[in-house]
């Protein structure tokens, strides 16, 4: 019991204050218990945090003890883990709504619309707010930093995929009507899933197998162990526990909250839920760059940009059409463009590897006109 009390002191305390925020996490029981939702809503938004963090500790551990294909191969499936598990919770809620009832039509479009923005916010964040502080944080220490262009170009490209599969269904919304439309829109968006996951393991064999030369990153490697594989298990576990506790909590009462507080869904999928379940990466990310290790800290935001994009967001889809949630990748029309125009940005910016303070400023300012605009949708 001790070792066990030793090592969680050592990697909690002394590794990371992060998980100081940890004591949220009774709070959000507590709250859930009283029956004051609001409260229960943010206390657990803010534990997911010191949460994500420990699960992407324990993945990070368990990958220095395989080979560099399966250990990237764990690092891309439990990067964006909290963002995953939330947007499941999302999508059970809304197939157990009663849609007998106004009040259960509403909250599966609620939680249909919550699962949308939030992987939308994942992409913007990551492309924008995290690139961009990386950008600053490093240009402030050195006059230039450089980074793969193979990288780029490769997530870049995959990136644009994905835009051309959130288009084409959002002008096919508007172009068909009627039930014909809606039952082409899920089927159109059914195939299209198939074909970026499938893409997306391609990338994967690319990446980790056939060209792992193009994308090799100075300073990931060569870490040393600090747990032993039974601890880095039972911490993945648990963390992976408690992180779908507290998003189911949040899952149910995000309503309340956004009523209370006057909230839009929209600026809580886009903002907050990227914002508190990416915390851990992204801090990493601008910490690296400030260390000049710039392509370390770019493989960060723009790799996660593109697992959400071509592989969460399908699995997403297809999850809900399993339970019968009319998900599709018809986002709406503020969403697509502004993922769409933050792509073009990163790829005119990332095209000739290198970047400064400047630039990270240009990032950060789309960032802010965009998170202005989802703040004050109706």
């Amino acid at each position: 019991m001790t070792e066990y009390v030793t090592w969680l002191e050592s990697l909690s305390f002394r590794q990371s204050k992060l998980n100081f925020l940890l004591v949220f996490l009774p709070l959000s029981v507590y709250f859930e218990y009283q029956h004051n939702l609001s409260l229960a809503f943010f206390c657990s938004l803010i534990a997911i945090m010191p949460l994500a963090f420990l699960m992407g500790r324990a993945t990070e551990e368990i990958a220095l003890r395989t080979s560099e294909s399966i250990g990237g191969l764990l690092n891309a499936t439990f990067g964006n883990a909290a963002e995953m598990i939330i947007a499941i919770f999302a999508i059970i809620a809304a197939s157990n709504a009663n849609l007998a009832t106004p009040e259960g039509v509403l909250t599966q479009s609620t939680m249909i619309n919550l699962v949308q923005a939030s992987l939308i916010g994942s992409i913007l964040g990551n492309l924008l707010l995290i690139m961009g502080l990386s950008f600053v944080w490093g240009g402030l220490h050195h006059s230039e930093q450089t980074f793969s262009t193979n990288a780029s170009r490769s997530n870049g490209s995959l990136l644009l995929l994905s835009m051309l599969v959130l288009i084409v269904p959002s002008v096919y919304s508007y172009s068909v009507e009627g039930q014909k439309g809606i039952d082409g829109l899920s089927n159109l968006s059914h195939i299209a899933s198939v074909i970026l996951i499938s893409i997306y393991f391609l990338f994967l064999l690319f990446q980790l197998k056939t060209h792992v030369h193009l994308f090799a990153t100075e300073g990931a490697h060569f870490e040393e162990s600090e747990m032993s594989q039974r601890d880095s298990i039972i911490l993945l576990v648990l963390s992976t526990v408690l992180v779908s506790w507290m998003a189911h909590i949040l899952v149910h009462s995000v309503e309340v909250a956004a009523d209370e507080f006057g909230l839009p869904y929209l600026f809580i999928g886009v903002i907050l839920l990227p914002f508190f379940g990416n915390a851990a990466e992204h801090f990493t990310a601008v910490v690296v760059a400030g260390k000049n290790k710039m392509e370390l800290s770019f493989a960060i935001s723009m790799g996660s940009s593109t697992q959400i994009a071509v592989f969460v967001a399908p699995l997403m889809v297809l999850i809900s059409w399993f339970l019968d949630v009319p998900l599709t990748f018809e986002f709406g029309l503020l969403e697509t463009i502004s993922v769409f125009l933050s792509v073009l940005i990163v790829n005119s910016i990332a095209e000739d590897g290198r970047s400064n303070w400047l630039e990270g400023a240009m990032l950060l300012g789309s960032y802010t006109i965009l998170g202005a605009a989802f703040l004050f949708y109706p």
